[in-house]
């Protein structure tokens, strides 16, 4: 038992690292096109540049003065990390001066490309943080104010082309925000850990589906609310209240006696909260109004795909462990429990006393 719970402490301390290891990995580049020319604009998080520039703290970038001096680093900078090409031929934009989003905590450049009209084939290469292996680059293509395309740029897809003139489509839509929504769930630890706690003590497919779908119900509901701007309560409380449903779901386990299952409540309950940090991350996203529908509804099934895989391998692995070793399975369920309250409390700890960190 005391080296399961080594283990355990030490998952712990690896899942509450990665979580705080980085606040928004994404960079966001929108190109408008016009028969009269062409522009773009980039949003950087101020923490990537803070970083591969060596400034710190992040939050130096915010102040005018010094965001002016350091302008020529930071154009010398993305330049190495951003490709233009026009019908095939490389462009050079004129680098605007750096300007600081403070609500965003990002910094945003535009790009001016003079004489040049839109072209029949427009050509994107970018890595922007290759420190970052999980930053994104998300690219909106306007043409004529109208929403045309919307692309990601990673470490595993580099470079993009786009005919204009042509559209993306809903297919496209889909294709972008499902992997998205899949992706988001995978690298939550915060999010998996609540629904893994839910998952420790076992039961029938039948129940732990109604768990799974319950928690699905309930943060469908409030993702839409937000990401729709009806109702959108304030990181700083979402946050907080996300690991301490995370700590209540490890103390349930511990103190759940024989009797009446709860979790398909617990889950409903705090799904509602769950939903608003899924929609959080939607939003940093700056979707476009006009393709938020079915990004909206893209993003939420890859969350659920996301949701069933890791529901599959869990309750397999303990299906089989408790099958194998009822014991075995009694003390994994404990252990884990202690894990997910530990967890719990450092996210809580940390997002309401040492924000940002």
């Amino acid at each position: 038992m005391k080296r399961l719970l080594s283990a355990c402490g030490l998952m712990a301390f690896v899942l509450v690292q990665s979580a705080s290891a980085h606040p928004v990995p994404f960079s966001f580049l929108d190109f408008y096109l016009t028969s009269s020319g062409m522009e773009a604009t980039l949003i950087l998080h101020d923490f990537d540049v803070a970083h591969d520039l060596g400034i710190s703290p992040p939050e130096r970038l915010h102040e005018a003065a010094f965001l002016a001096e350091r302008a020529p680093s930071i154009r010398a900078l993305l330049a190495d990390r951003l490709q233009v090409t026009a019908d095939g031929k490389s462009l050079k934009p004129d680098w605007g001066s750096p300007e600081a989003l403070v609500d965003r905590q990002a910094v945003r450049v535009v790009l001016r490309f003079p004489g040049v009209s839109a072209p029949g084939k427009l050509g994107i290469s970018a890595n922007m943080f290759p420190y970052d292996p999980m930053h994104q680059t998300f690219v909106n293509i306007y043409e004529d104010g109208n929403l045309t395309r919307q692309m990601i740029l990673n470490n595993f897809q580099r470079r993009i082309d786009h005919v204009t003139g042509t559209r993306q489509g809903a297919l496209g839509v889909i294709a972008r925000f499902v992997p998205e929504g899949i992706h988001h769930i995978l690298i939550g630890p915060d999010h998996l850990l609540f629904l893994v706690g839910l998952l420790l003590l076992g039961g029938s497919v039948r129940r732990l589906l109604l768990v799974v779908t319950s928690f699905t119900i309930a943060h469908s509901i409030t993702l839409s609310l937000a990401a729709l701007d009806i109702f959108t309560p304030p990181a700083r409380i979402i946050e907080p209240a996300i690991a301490l449903s995370i700590v209540y779901v490890g103390f349930d386990n511990l103190l759940v006696k024989e009797g009446r299952d709860v979790r398909a409540w617990i889950a409903f309950a705090f799904g509602f909260i769950h939903g608003f940090g899924f929609a959080n991350v939607l939003k940093e996203m700056d979707l476009p109004r006009s393709a938020l529908g079915w990004s909206l509804f893209s993003f939420n099934v890859g969350v659920e795909i996301g949701q069933m895989v890791v529901v599959l391998v869990v309750a397999t692995a303990l299906s089989a462990l408790h099958a194998r070793n009822e014991e075995a399975g009694r003390k994994v369920a404990f252990a884990g429990s202690i894990l997910v309250i530990l967890a719990g409390a450092f996210w809580f700890v940390q997002r309401v006393f040492f924000p940002g960190v």
